[in-house]
């Protein structure tokens, strides 16, 4: 197939291409739909694996640090080895990882399984979508086409919970991760027959150096913060910040110096960039800090079973597309930054009612509804983010701006389980500590203060009346720190809202003539292979009407002009 960059006119897909994103879809949909399955298992994973508190953070979120870290890395791979072959040797890797963690038989081993899908899966999604992207060169079936990757998303996070609670009802919490084998193996095979390959001869050379720095400098960040929260001050953890400190000055000095950086640095000159690049940050921390406790939330306070908590989260998920749908209609008429805000406003009532959700059945409706009601209200964020921060950039600069705003994405999401995990944990050891039932055996209590599961399996080899107790402590304290959780996550909401309207409100609505020049652009030479890695919740302004809400006069384009002025 063709190495080189898409033909300038634009000819209409055929068959082949339709079918061809049909098996785009699959391992997009995949990649939200695991989310929620692990989610769902997590109680099962403690029982079976008694991890620890902190690695039970680390199963979760490790998957998010190493996307972040290799998604701009994976795409600059892709555009030297081909798109479509990056996409056959990342679905090797889920098909291996999910197999490593199905059968994971110590923490350890899952986390490893973990990071290993992280990696694998920074090179699925960009593949998916910049495959499409050189496949559908029409605009509006193109719009069409990544309307439908958009939808693929949120399908994958209806469905998910609901297929995680039927495999847990009939089989064990590995079966969760064998689901993605099957799906992968689609794109595996078929592939090479209905996808063209396509790589960018003028692609810059991969900095090594820079990937391990990136690493060396958020990993131990995050982990200061984690421990903090969970301890307090102590040595290792501000040995760990000075780490993440000294190793944050040394990538940027290095980008700085580079011809081709893995990060242009020169883009956060830009007020609107930064700002796009923020609002993802917070935006998506402050999502994500409730989005991954709710179900977890509904199997040890509401003592639902797996697939009833799966089918409570589905309003969640519509609460997601429904958002993402009538974003592109507000923002044809309303500058995006107020309909940002006006979402981040709506979030405050799903945090309120999260916060008061109860530590029995009573509180499974308003977890629920709460939920489903942020999901409505961070949708704006999530569809125009990355199109504000591409559009940010001049023109040679898209590329580099959308794969930056990707990673700001994903960190948000994975920072939002370390950070607001991070205060749950807190809450619940301080209360199990303080509520636990006296004199019970210091290994019971150890094991009561990590976490519920453990507290369950505790309260096993305990007289009846103490060990029912000692569960009923363990859940109020879980609830406790679920619903500190909750205004932590409201705080960032403001926090977020503050940013864009400080540094957003300037932008006109979609489709708007400029208002002001450009900002002075970036003159160094953007990395080739950040060209072809945008988000996908960054592409959600271009679907049109057919696509389900959004016009064709919304596409990502105008967003473009309207954020550079």
């Amino acid at each position: 197939m063709s190495s080189t960059p898409a033909p300038a006119v634009s000819l209409r897909a055929g068959p082949r291409e339709w079918f061809g994103l049909l098996v785009l879809l699959l391992p997009v949909t995949l990649m939200t739909a695991d989310l929620g399955v692990l989610w769902l298992a997590t109680p099962y994973v403690t029982a079976d694996l008694l991890p620890t508190s902190s690695q039970l953070l680390w199963t979760t979120d490790i998957y998010g640090f190493l996307t972040c870290g290799f998604l701009v890395v994976m795409g600059t791979l892709g555009d030297r080895i081909g798109r479509r072959r990056l996409l056959i040797f990342g679905s090797v890797g889920v098909i291996g990882a999910s197999l490593l963690a199905a059968y994971s038989t110590s923490p350890e081993m899952l986390i490893t399984a973990r990071a290993l899908l992280g990696i694998a899966g920074a090179a699925v999604l960009p593949s998916t979508l910049s495959l499409i992207i050189h496949m559908f060169t029409d605009a509006r079936q193109r719009a069409t086409a990544i309307a439908t990757w958009v939808t693929a998303l949120s399908v994958g996070i209806a469905i998910g919970p609901v297929i995680g609670g039927v495999l847990l009802e009939v089989w064990w919490w590995g079966s969760v991760f064998l689901m993605g084998v099957p799906v992968m193996l689609v794109p595996l095979l078929a592939a090479p027959f209905l996808l063209p390959e396509y790589k960018d001869p003028k692609a810059g050379r991969i900095d090594l150096a820079s990937v391990v720095l990136f690493l060396a400098a958020i990993l131990p960040l995050v982990y200061a913060v984690k421990k903090f929260a969970e301890h307090g001050l102590s040595l290792g953890n501000v040995v760990a910040l000075l780490l993440g400190v000294l190793f944050t000055v040394l990538f940027v000095r290095r980008q700085n110096s580079l011809e081709t950086p893995l990060l242009d640095m020169r883009l956060f000159r830009n007020r609107v960039f930064t700002g796009a690049l923020l609002t993802l940050l917070f935006g998506m921390m402050a999502l994500n800090g409730v989005e991954y406790l709710v179900p977890q939330y509904l199997l040890v306070a509401g003592e639902l079973s797996p697939l009833a908590a799966g089918v409570w989260l589905l309003p969640g998920a519509v609460g997601l597309i429904l958002g993402s749908q009538l974003t592109p209609v507000f923002a044809k008429r309303i500058r995006p930054a107020y309909v940002i805000t006006a979402g981040l406003v709506i979030t405050l009532a799903g945090f309120w009612l999260t916060g008061i959700a109860g530590s029995d059945k009573d509180g499974i409706a308003p977890a629920a509804l709460g939920l489903a009601v942020i999901m409505f209200g961070i949708a704006p964020i999530s569809v125009l983010g990355t199109s504000i921060a591409t559009g940010a950039a001049p023109p040679e600069k898209a590329g580099s701006a959308a794969a930056t705003g990707q990673t700001a994405y994903d960190l948000g999401l994975a920072l939002g389980i370390a950070v607001t995990g991070s205060v749950a944990v807190a809450v619940y050891r301080g209360e199990v500590s303080d509520n636990a039932p006296a004199g019970i055996p210091a290994e019971a209590a150890a094991a009561a203060q990590d976490t519920v599961g453990g507290a369950t399996d505790a309260a096993a080899s305990l007289p009846a009346d103490v060990g029912a107790q000692l569960v009923t402590v363990a859940r109020d304290a879980f609830t406790s720190g679920f619903q500190a959780t909750a205004w932590v996550s409201a705080g960032l909401a403001v926090l977020t809202g503050i940013i864009v309207l400080t540094l957003l409100r300037k932008i006109p609505v979609i489709g708007a003539p400029a208002e002001a020049p450009a900002e002075a652009p970036v003159e160094p030479p953007v990395t080739a292979a950040s060209a072809e890695a945008p988000s996908g919740a960054g592409a959600a302004p271009e679907p049109p009407a057919g696509a389900g809400g959004a016009t064709g006069g919304a596409r990502a384009e105008s967003v473009t002009s309207a954020a550079r002025s």
